[in-house]
C-alpha cells in the first residue's frame, strides 16, 4: 500500500486490473503478485543496506526468505505502477524528472514486463540500492479454506518516494488513482468500485490514520496477527467470519456439496 500525506488526508494508490483478466478483472487492489525466485537471489539481498533477510524474517515470523517478500513488493511496485522504492548505491536519489533517467527507467520497466529482462539485471545495471527499511509490514491474509484459488499474502505500507507519479503498465492494469481509504469505501459500497474482502479490511485498518507517518509507526510497533477467514453458509446466503467473531471457532467452512463463493461465476446482468 503506497501512501501518502496530502492537504484533504492521506490517500493510498490503488491499481485497477485489466477487465479482460481471467481473475478479478476490474477489480480495484494494490501492487502486488508472486515472490519471484529472483527476489530471494545473494545479488538482491547485497542490495538491501537497510534489512537483513534475519530481520525482515523475525518480522514475518518465517524461519528465512523474509527479505524476499520485500524486494517483491518493491518489484512490482515498479513493474505494475511504475514506483521504484530504491536509491543510488550511495544513497542518492533517483530523479525521474530527469529526462534522460525518466526515459531509461521507463524502458527497464518495458524490458522487465515484456521479460527481457530480470529485476536482478536492472539493479545490477543502474548499481541500485533496495530500500526495503521503508517497505513495514501491515497485515498477513490467507484465502479461507475451500476456494478455488488459495493464497498466502503479505500486506506492506510504503510512503510514497516524493517527485514520482504512478504510471499503470495497460497490461495488468489500466488504471491507477490515489485516493483517501474512506472514500474507497464509500465507492464500494455504493457499487462504483469492486474490491475484494481483504482490501477492504486493510482500507478500513488504514482509515483510522491522519498521516503516513502516524500509520507506519503504528506498524513498526505493532505484532501482525494471521488472518484465516472462514467462509460458512447463512440464510440468505453466505457469510465470512473473521478471528474473533462470534462462531469462529465452531465454523466449519463450506460443505463439499455446497458450491464455494466464486466472484468470477457472477450472474448474467440481465436484460433492460
Amino acid at each position: 500500500m503506497l501512501v501518502r500525506d496530502t492537504p484533504v488526508g492521506m490517500e493510498v494508490l490503488m491499481l485497477r486490473r485489466n477487465l479482460a483478466s481471467s481473475w478479478l478483472g476490474g477489480v480495484h487492489l494494490f501492487p502486488g503478485g508472486a515472490v519471484d525466485e529472483d527476489d530471494a537471489l545473494e545479488a538482491i539481498a547485497e542490495r538491501s543496506l537497510a534489512r537483513s533477510d534475519s530481520e525482515a524474517s523475525r518480522l514475518l515470523e518465517l524461519d528465512t526468505g523474509g527479505l524476499a517478500y520485500h524486494v517483491a513488493a518493491i518489484r512490482e511496485c515498479f513493474e505494475e505502477a511504475g514506483i521504484l522504492l530504491a536509491s543510488r548505491r550511495d544513497g542518492g536519489p533517483i530523479d525521474f524528472s530527469d529526462p534522460a533517467t525518466g526515459k531509461r527507467f521507463l524502458e527497464h520497466r518495458r524490458a522487465l514486463n515484456a521479460g527481457e529482462k530480470s529485476f536482478p539485471e536492472l539493479c545490477g545495471e543502474e548499481d541500485l540500492r533496495l530500500e526495503t527499511g521503508d517497505v513495514h509490514y501491515f497485515s498477513h491474509w490467507i484465502t479461507p479454506e475451500g476456494s478455488p484459488r488459495r493464497y498466502d499474502t503479505r500486506f506492506f505500507v510504503a510512503a510514497m518516494p516524493e517527485d514520482q507519479s504512478p504510471l499503470q503498465d495497460d497490461i495488468e492494469v489500466i488504471d491507477s488513482v490515489f485516493i483517501r481509504p474512506e472514500e474507497a469505501l464509500e465507492r464500494h459500497h455504493a457499487g462504483e468500485i469492486d474490491m475484494l474482502f481483504p482490501t477492504m479490511k486493510n482500507l478500513e485498518a488504514i482509515a483510522r490514520f491522519e498521516t503516513t507517518g502516524e500509520l507506519i509507526s503504528a506498524s513498526d510497533a505493532s505484532t501482525v496477527p494471521t488472518i484465516l477467514p472462514k467462509v460458512v453458509v447463512a440464510e440468505y446466503g453466505v457469510r465470512i467470519l473473521l478471528p474473533g467473531d462470534e462462531g469462529y471457532e465452531t465454523a466449519t467452512g463450506v460443505s463439499e456439496n455446497v458450491a464455494f463463493p466464486d466472484r468470477s461465476k457472477r450472474p448474467e446482468k440481465a436484460p433492460e
